[in-house]
Formats: C-alpha cells, sequence, structure tokens
C-alpha cells in the first residue's frame, strides 16, 4: 500500500525524534561525566569505559537487527526501542551506584541501537529516488539533540537537586516518537523486498569479506569488554585480541562467503573500511578540541562550543539537497573531508580568533561525513537492503571504541611521554624518566605516560610544575596535526573512488524501482 504524503511525513519526523532523543542522551552523558568521577569514586578511565556501554551496543544491535527487521517490522521495533530509552532514564534518574548506571547506558545503547536499525532503511524505502538528501536531513535531528541535551543542561542544569534529574528532558521526545509510531498502521516496504530481491541476494551484497569485517570488530569489542569485566587481559586473548579476532573474522568470512556463494561488493567492502577514519574524524577527534577549548572557554565555554558545533551541523545537514543537486556523494565526501582535514591542520596551530575560525571550517567538514555515507550505500546497494545500509555505520561505531579515540589518545600519550623525557633532559630531573613506561597499540609499541603523576612528584617546584604541565598541554595541538591525516586518507580514497566512476561513464545510483 503506498503511504500518503502525511503518513511520509509523520514517520519521518517520528524517526527524528527518535535520533533527536538519542542525541539528547549523548548530550547528558557527556555534560555529566566528569560528576561520574566525584560521584562514584571512580577514575577516568573508568567513567569513560562506563560512558562506552551507550555506544558499542548501538553497533551491534544494528547488525543484529537488520537480520530480522523485515519480520519484526518497523512499528514494533521502535515500541521496542521506546520501552529501552524509558528503562534507560529511569534507571539513571534512580541510579544510587554506579552497577545501575553502567546498566542505565547499556539499555541507552541497546534502543539507540534499534532506532538507527530502523530509521534508516526506514527513510530510503520512503524515499527511494532522494535518499542522500534525505538521509541527511534526517541526521540533522543527532545534533539538534546534542543542542537540545547540552543547552538544556547548561542553562537548567542547575535548577535540578542532583545530576540524575538532568535525563528527565529525553522524555518528551521519547513520548512523541512512540506516541506516533504506535498510532501509524501503515508502514513502507522496503525497496528491495518490493522488487522481490530474495534474502539470500541481500546476503550476497555484504558477503564474505562483509561478514569477514563485521565479525573480527564485533568479536573485539566483545571480547575486550568481557576480559576488562573478568579481568582476563593478562590471558592469551588479552594479550593478543586483535590476533584473535582477526582469525574468528576470517573463519567466520570464508564460511559465510562459501555458503551464500559470494565475496560481496569490493565497494561496500572498501567503504566499510573507510568508516575507520571517517568515523574517527568526525566523532574521535571531539575530545581533542574539546581540551584545547578549555584553557580559553573554561568548562562551561567549552560545552557552548560543542553546542555551536552541533549547531552548524544540524543546519547544513536540513541543506545538503542544495550541494548534492551539483554532485554525488562522493564527490561531496571527498569536499567534506578536505574541509576537516584543513580545518584540523589550521587548528593545531591556531590562536586566538583563528582557533574559532578553524573549528568552525572543522565542524562545516564533518557535517555530512556520516549521512551522506549512509546515502552512497543506499543507492549503490539497493539489493543489500538493511544489512549493507545498517552494516556501514555499526562499523563506524564499533571503530570509535577500537581504533579512533585510542589512536588519538596513543598519540597524545607518545608526545607527552616525549615530552616529559625532554624536559627532564633539560632540567637534569632524571628521576621522571621512572613515571615512562611502555605500551602498544595494535602490536606497534610506544613509550607512555600519565601526565597527572609526573607533575605530582615532589622534586618539582611550583614554577617546574606549571611549565611542564603547558608543555603538555600543547599537545593537544601535536595531536590534531596527526588526526588530519585520516580525513587526507579520506580524500584520497573517495578521489579514486570518483576516478573509477569517472571511467565507467559517471557515478549513477542503482535503482530497483522505476
Amino acid at each position: 500500500m503506498e503511504l500518503s504524503e502525511r503518513e511520509k511525513s509523520l514517520l519521518f519526523w517520528a524517526s527524528f525524534a527518535a535520533l533527536a532523543a538519542a542525541g539528547v542522551g549523548f548530550a547528558l552523558r557527556v555534560m555529566t561525566l566528569g560528576i561520574w568521577e566525584t560521584e562514584f569514586s571512580i577514575p577516568g578511565t573508568e567513567a569513560g569505559a562506563v560512558f562506552g556501554l551507550s555506544l558499542w551496543p548501538i553497533a551491534v544491535t544494528m547488525i543484529l537487527f537488520s537480520l530480522i527487521l523485515d519480520r519484526v517490522g518497523y512499528r514494533l521495533s521502535m515500541f521496542i526501542a521506546c520501552a529501552l530509552q524509558l528503562v534507560s532514564v529511569v534507571l539513571t534518574v534512580i541510579a544510587k551506584d554506579l552497577t545501575m548506571l553502567k546498566w542505565a547506558c547499556f539499555f541507552g545503547g541497546l534502543g539507540h541501537g534499534v532506532i538507527e536499525a530502523c530509521i534508516n532503511p526506514l527513510c530510503a524505502a520512503m524515499y527511494h529516488t532522494t535518499k542522500s538528501k534525505m538521509l541527511n536531513i534526517l541526521h540533522a535531528s543527532w545534533p539538534a539533540g546534542i543542542v537540545a541535551g547540552a543547552t538544556a543542561y547548561l542553562l537548567f542544569g542547575d535548577s535540578f537537586s542532583n545530576w540524575n534529574q538532568t535525563f528527565l528532558f529525553m522524555v518528551v521526545p521519547i513520548l512523541v516518537y512512540g506516541g506516533i509510531f504506535v498510532t501509524i498502521k501503515h508502514y513502507p516496504v522496503d525497496e528491495r523486498v518490493a522488487a522481490d530481491v530474495s534474502n539470500r541476494e541481500m546476503l550476497k551484497e555484504f558477503g564474505g569479506l562483509g561478514a569477514l569485517l563485521a565479525v573480527t570488530f564485533v568479536v573485539y569489542e566483545l571480547t575486550n569488554q568481557i576480559l576488562g569485566l573478568t579481568d582476563g587481559g593478562e590471558s592469551w586473548i588479552g594479550q593478543n585480541l586483535l590476533t584473535f579476532s582477526l582469525i574468528i573474522g576470517a573463519i567466520s568470512g570464508v564460511a559465510f562467503g562459501s555458503a551464500i556463494g559470494s565475496l560481496g561488493k569490493w565497494l561496500f567492502f572498501f567503504l566499510c573500511l573507510i568508516m575507520i577514519p571517517l568515523a574517527a574524524t568526525e566523532l574521535g577527534t571531539d575530545a581533542w578540541i574539546q581540551g584545547l577549548m578549555k584553557p580559553l572557554l573554561g568548562a562551561k565555554g567549552a560545552g557552548w562550543a560543542l553546542v555551536a558545533s552541533a549547531g552548524i551541523m544540524m543546519v547544513l545537514r536540513f541543506f545538503a539537497g542544495i550541494p548534492l543537486k551539483y554532485m554525488s556523494p562522493p564527490a561531496l565526501l571527498l569536499v567534506s573531508s578536505i574541509f576537516s582535514m584543513l580545518g584540523l591542520f589550521v587548528l593545531s596551530g591556531a590562536t586566538g580568533a583563528m582557533i574559532f575560525l578553524a573549528f568552525t571550517l572543522y565542524a562545516v567538514g564533518q557535517t555530512f561525513y556520516w549521512p551522506t555515507m549512509l546515502g552512497f550505500v543506499a543507492e549503490r546497494f539497493p539489493k543489500g537492503g538493511a544489512m549493507t545500509l545498517n552494516t556501514v555505520s555499526a562499523m563506524g561505531l564499533l571503530t570509535i571504541g577500537i581504533f579512533g579515540t585510542p589512536f588519538l589518545g596513543a598519540i597524545k600519550t607518545s608526545y607527552d611521554a616525549e615530552t616529559v623525557v625532554a624536559y627532564a633532559e633539560t632540567e637534569e630531573l632524571t628521576q621522571l624518566d621512572a613515571y615512562v613506561t611502555e605500551a602498544d597499540f595494535f602490536m606497534v609499541s610506544y613509550d607512555s605516560v600519565v601526565p597527572s603523576k609526573v607533575l605530582e612528584d615532589a622534586s618539582l617546584s611550583a614554577a617546574q610544575k606549571t611549565d611542564l604541565q603547558t608543555k603538555i598541554a600543547d599537545n593537544s595541538r601535536n595531536t590534531l596535526k596527526v588526526a588530519a591525516l585520516m580525513p587526507l586518507s579520506m580524500a584520497i580514497a573517495f578521489l579514486l573512488i570518483l576516478l573509477w566512476f569517472r571511467s565507467r561513464g559517471g557515478y549513477k545510483p542503482v535503482e530497483l524501482l522505476s
């Protein structure tokens, strides 16, 4: 049954409200993260791990739910998402210990995962001739939620008796989208289903290569979480987690590819790989940029900088149809990569007003990344349905915790260690060398140090502590220089893709339905 324009509009804006609710939750967790350390007497690393419980379940849920979405249906799926988010809010509001907060974050991640698994293919099904444009507008809801959540916290957070109650801000958008989805009885049929593409043909688009990546990342993330909870990090698997995950992924990829008779589409596999630097650039660099802003603006000022960045992204995504009228999705992604590369590079050496100009350039660059990549996949792999569309997004979310944030953290830590060693040599403070230890990232060794422990050394004078702290703070800038290499790699990749399409007559969406 063909949906009316009114039904399409209601479903679209209900989907918008659903992702906005997730954005509000994300913003509130970011704003209260520091409070968790004090409230529950935990170090920053553990607080970050708790925060991660709201992120990695998104990706796992997206992949798994894609397999059953056609059977479960959009209506029931979004009811499940609504219930999971409400449970998350209730558990957060009444949280008196760390265990309850962990469960709250976990349920929030599950709810967000179901939302993403549903709304992306739902949007593509309703607007199959304007997928990239409408997915960009739909994903304006994420920064809209961040703007709403962060602004509400900054303006009204002090009026609550404790931080827990601020999460009540999520209830309104949750009830809005839940009410609409329960009310509407007619839903669109997925383009793949309407074109009578079988499940086997859908899985062939994904193929053995897709299974290799998906299983490798999921196994890595889940095993890492389990080992962290069971103190099994010193086991063979813990010491060789990447190798273990690759072995399981390779076995799964070969088995899956053999079963369905397909390695998958090489371009889809390539796009999944590109999601690693894309996700790291869009989400992984924000922490370092915020750290650069804090000395200039203070904690609340840095919070408003987050609001400004999300606001730019929100507004520009509503107008994504304009650049997409003149260029293809891979061309827009190429331009975006160049913008964010320049923004990060300038930001690494900027001072004064130039910081804000470079920050704006970076924000503009990252605006179109995620939704345009989804549009690209939806346009080129409609036979893959929800599976290919959700998997490419899940790859990005999984790699944030596996590669993005840890990679930049390792770079920053190595620069800090280098600074401490050089300062110890200059000031003849050889005892500081004892704070430098060896660490590794993806089997690459590097020097590591915890700056706070060095600065607590009793042998340092007040002037030396201030001097060393300033030098260490400058390493955030050096980290951003390295971060600029990620959009550079993306620019090269999208340029190669464009040249490949040009050799084949130019970019054209694949249409299953006339």
